[in-house]
């Protein structure tokens, strides 16, 4: 006779059921959730990383974009020509450069690698957005499209004005703008002809003097007196921004240990005030300041001005420096407060800073790329916004600084910065860098405001001698340039 399953076997056989289907549902949420990652990742690198990794030298699907498409043109803002290629006669391409050095280190260069803008933007220039109908045409007669134009916010008439400035001196000049950090110019000397490259490499590669090296970007030197605007700005906050107490009798040179630190030339300033004291650079005045400020609240001022940082640019940089600790002797301070000692910087950083000045505390991100466009230039691609960095100094603080570098104009060590047309606000700068004392660089960081966006200046000559002599000229060439175009 037949036993009857009992409703127990039954209410086991259905847990059973329930608990396998509960565990193939786990297994398929697992997966598609590995699935949903995946398919998210793709979409991120799409948007995202692709073209870091496209532009990567080693990335062999640069070989594919070259072989189907013409490099595109690099533009200056206003559209002139910077860097185009031209197709010869037997399908061979040709890099061409109009404006031959001028613009050498910021564009950069396509053979033997990439660096510059050519680096920068070699996704956009390696991509097509013709027309599609041109496009299918030109595949189906194995013909090349012709890749997309990048503009820039360079500035011809700028960059030509800094580049024959600086003439046959070593150094570099940077140009931008304190509202937008639109990068209008950047010389670095001594240059070279980019279309130049392949059949000069083997002397560009070796040269002594560096010729590649783009010394705004990744040229590291010490600041000398431009540094003194940071020392001032920590000797202010120490002080409660009180400058009518500060008294200073300058005779020329301060002890040092064993030695002393002399005014440029062994100028002797006598009795000065603060204000004074920065406008006529006195070196006495500023390695006494250095005596009494806090090591610490120095060195986190230096940190909250992004030295020793990581600094929001597209391009190759070298990280400045700030090395002072408490533990530092006393001469290591002294130097340190007149911009000497371990402190290093790039003309491009001093830049930056000098831009968050003028633009009231708040820096911009260094903009060296405007927009994408057709070859034809009939469609934009893609903007690139300006983009704020954040505060490095409050409103109140920039303000102040605003005022002292006025005065460096005004009755300091660059009056020929003085103009009906513009008002001129900087701070200049005398860098020894051996034990040679007649050996020094010559800086320059300022801006110039009147009638136009705010236009900041970094000037730096190698091995010149006196700010007041070469670097000061320098600006002035470029801010009567700047006016000139109005």
């Amino acid at each position: 006779m037949q036993k009857e399953k009992t409703p127990k076997k039954k209410k086991q056989k259905r847990v059973g059921k329930r608990a396998d289907n509960r565990e193939y549902s786990n297994i398929m949420l697992l997966f598609t959730g590995i699935f949903a990652l995946m398919i998210g990742y793709l979409i991120f690198f799409q948007v995202s990383e692709s073209r870091e990794a496209i532009n990567n030298p080693y990335n062999a699907r640069l070989e594919t974009f070259e072989k189907r498409v013409v490099r595109g043109n690099i533009l200056a803002s206003d559209g002139q020509v910077l860097a185009y290629t031209k197709v010869n006669e037997d399908g061979t391409e040709t890099r061409y450069y109009p404006f031959d050095c001028t613009f050498s280190h910021v564009l950069g260069y396509s053979d033997y690698g990439r660096t510059g803008i050519e680096e920068l933007g070699n996704f956009q220039l390696l991509t097509s957005n013709a027309y599609f109908a041109e496009k299918f045409i030109n595949e189906l007669r194995e013909k090349k499209n012709i890749g997309d134009n990048l503009v820039t916010t360079l500035d011809v008439d700028l960059q030509t004005a800094a580049h024959d400035a600086l003439g046959e001196q070593k150094g570099a000049v940077v140009v931008l703008e304190a509202a937008t950090g639109n990068v209008r110019a950047l010389v670095s000397k001594p240059d070279y002809d980019p279309g130049l490259v392949r059949s000069e490499w083997g002397r560009l590669s070796s040269s002594e003097d560096s010729i590649l090296l783009n010394r705004a970007m990744q040229g590291l030197y010490p600041p000398g007196s431009t540094f003194k605007t940071v020392t001032l700005l920590e000797y202010l906050r120490e002080h409660q921004f009180d400058s009518e107490n500060y008294s200073f009798t300058c005779e020329g040179k301060v002890p040092m240990g064993n030695s002393s630190i002399s005014c440029y030339h062994g100028t002797r300033h006598g009795v000065l005030d603060l204000p004074g004291a920065y406008a006529r650079s006195c070196n006495g005045a500023f390695a006494s300041m250095g005596q009494e400020l806090h090591v610490d609240a120095f060195r986190k001022l230096a940190e909250q001005l992004l030295f020793d940082s990581d600094l929001p640019l597209a391009l190759p940089y070298s990280k400045s420096s700030f090395r002072l600790k408490d533990s530092d002797s006393e001469a290591l301070r002294m130097m340190t407060a007149i911009g000497q000692g371990d402190t290093l910087v790039t003309p491009m950083h001093m830049a930056m800073i000098t831009a968050a000045v003028a633009n009231d505390g708040v820096l911009m991100v260094p903009r060296f790329l405007d927009r994408t466009e057709s070859y034809t230039g009939a469609t934009v691609v893609e903007r690139y916004p300006v983009t704020e960095y954040g505060r490095l100094i409050s409103e109140q603080e920039a303000e102040t600084l605003q005022e002292y570098m006025r005065a460096v104009v005004e009755n300091g060590t660059a009056t020929p910065l003085k103009s009906d047309v513009y008002t001129a606000a900087g701070k200049t700068g005398t860098a020894e860098y051996s034990s040679d004392k007649n050996r020094s660089h010559a800086w320059f960081a300022g801006y110039v405001t009147g009638d136009r966006p705010d236009l900041v200046v970094c000037v730096l000559v190698e091995s010149a001698g006196s700010s007041s002599e070469y670097a000061v000229p320098v600006a002035k060439r470029i801010f009567d340039a700047y006016y000139a175009g109005e």
